[in-house]
């Protein structure tokens, strides 16, 4: 149980730049919620849903982290800071991180199946700082969802998520950031497709105008030309 201990909070430490020792990650809200989580989740599978419920609540009001004492977590779990919502048939698997205020939130049960409704958050996601994963879908391995994304359909191994709706900014499941990247993904890297596709248009509109500016300047040059070869010969 130590070691368990340990592995956790030096896979926190290789996650979070800020922390100098472990007891700093100790205390840490993300690392009080799982633990209390973990209590939850027992009393939740001997369905003492009560005393469960009541953990949770103990735990939301410690920690402002909200677990439903339903969800199914895997290893090295890490919620950086705090402010999440997890709904109740949420599934969460290892080295998942989770940055502030997102929400794994559900829909309608007749939308799921057999009764989930809410995501499945495969192997080293990550999920940025405001993010919004909603109804039964799948969040494949190594995905990265970006800050303030609002998910609802399934992602892709290895994808690069922005944009309300979501969107693919980059798929690369072989060679993509196998490593941790702390706060997600690297900026200079990629782009939001939609805000690329603007820039674009900007460089097409930039060049018609410098077109017809030329156009009308030779325009205006030949008639001026003209005007004076006739006021010579006059």
């Amino acid at each position: 149980m130590f070691d368990r201990l340990v592995e956790y909070l030096d896979s926190v430490k290789a996650r979070d730049p800020a922390p100098r020792s472990r007891w700093e990650i100790l205390l840490y809200p993300g690392v009080h919620a799982l633990a209390l989580h973990r209590v939850a989740h027992w009393l939740f599978r001997g369905e003492l849903y009560f005393l469960a419920r009541m953990v949770n609540h103990f735990s939301r009001f410690l920690t402002a982290i909200d677990i439903h004492p339903g969800v199914k977590i895997g290893r090295n779990f890490f919620i950086d800071h705090g402010f999440t919502v997890i709904g109740e048939t949420a599934e969460i698997g290892d080295n998942v991180t989770i940055y502030q205020c997102v929400t794994l939130g559900g829909t309608s049960p007749d939308n799921g199946v057999a009764g989930k409704r809410h995501p499945t958050i495969e192997d080293g996601v990550i999920i940025g700082s405001g993010a919004q994963v909603l109804g039964p879908i799948t969040v494949a391995e190594r995905a990265r969802i970006g800050a303030n994304a609002v998910v609802t359909r399934d992602v892709p191994e290895g994808a690069v998520m922005t944009g309300i709706p979501a969107r693919p900014t980059l798929v690369d499941a072989e060679n993509y950031s196998k490593p941790f990247v702390p706060y997600g993904t690297p900026c200079s890297e990629m782009f939001d497709p939609q805000t690329q596709r603007l820039e674009l248009l900007k460089c097409e509109v930039e060049q018609l105008r410098t077109k017809l500016a030329a156009l009308i300047d030779e325009k205006n040059g030949g008639k001026s030309t003209g005007g004076n070869k006739e006021r010579s010969r006059a």
